[in-house]
């Protein structure tokens, strides 16, 4: 839209502008050429879509900060940090109570800085690690703060006065944020009323019932509901009844003589 104004007006037209105001401004312009009017529509046309996303955008916001107040939180209440910064920190951070403290929150944030000290020297570096959508929008509410008389632009300050550069500086604004979003998130858990016993299963998320929504099982299909089967047939041979043994000094009748036992080994083979 400015590249545009910069051909249609004499000088163009300021940046960030408004939808009403960039309507305004071309509502003054009649181009004569058909280079201008093809222009002139080429940003009417623009202008209309603009106006569109303006309104998708409004209803947007408005659902994610009734999102917000909803859930009981009050990180809107931080200066810079807006209804779509909220959702987000809300969404990514998760249940606060799996930090410890500020200092495990911080590095996921990516706001946590690196050691980079050498020697005598002692300095950090920017950490590329952790949530970046998290830390983008701890960094515009940074940027916020320092256009505002807010405590976040005398921290700023406080560590340009300490001989830190402007970026060194920035992340402290941004690590000092991380902790007041961190304290905020603890604040609002705690204030939260606990869930109802019927409402929270076993594993402490609502929904979960002591009961399945499988379905039942097909009958005797366990081990023991099955028929059990009936005895094998024999196929040893019937024993041999045992005889009484002869009477001393009556010699065994032929009958009685014992066989040779099939499980001992032959007389010559016995040594």
């Amino acid at each position: 839209m400015h590249r545009l104004f910069l051909e249609l007006l004499p000088g163009g037209a300021p940046v960030k502008k408004s939808t009403g105001q960039y309507k305004a401004m071309l509502a003054r312009v009649r181009p004569r050429d058909l280079a201008g009017k093809t222009r002139r529509r080429m940003a009417a046309e623009e202008l209309a879509d603009l106006a569109r996303y303006d309104i998708k955008l409004k209803a947007m916001k408005a659902e994610l900060k009734a999102a917000v107040q909803a859930r009981g939180s009050h990180l809107m209440d931080i200066h810079g940090i807006g209804p779509a910064g909220a959702a987000r920190i809300l969404a990514d951070a998760g249940d606060v109570a799996r930090f410890p403290d500020r200092n495990h929150f911080a590095s996921p944030a990516g706001t946590a800085p690196i050691d980079a000290s050498s020697g005598e020297h002692t300095r950090h570096r920017l950490s590329r690690a952790g949530n970046r959508r998290l830390n983008h929008v701890l960094y515009m509410a940074g940027i916020v703060q320092l256009r505002n008389d807010t405590p976040g632009r005398a921290c700023y300050r406080r560590k340009r006065q300490q001989s830190k550069t402007s970026m060194e500086a920035m992340r402290c604004l941004r690590r000092r944020l991380s902790d007041v979003a961190c304290r905020q998130l603890a604040a609002d858990a705690a204030a939260r009323p606990a869930a109802a016993p019927d409402q929270a299963g076993t594993g402490g998320h609502s929904g979960t019932t002591l009961k399945s929504s499988a379905a039942d099982l097909t009958p005797d299909i366990g081990s023991s509901d099955q028929p059990l089967p009936g005895p094998a047939p024999s196929t040893l041979p019937p024993a041999v009844p045992a005889r009484n043994p002869p009477g001393r000094g009556q010699p065994p009748h032929s009958d009685d003589a014992p066989e040779a036992s099939t499980w001992s080994a032959p007389p010559d083979e016995r040594h």
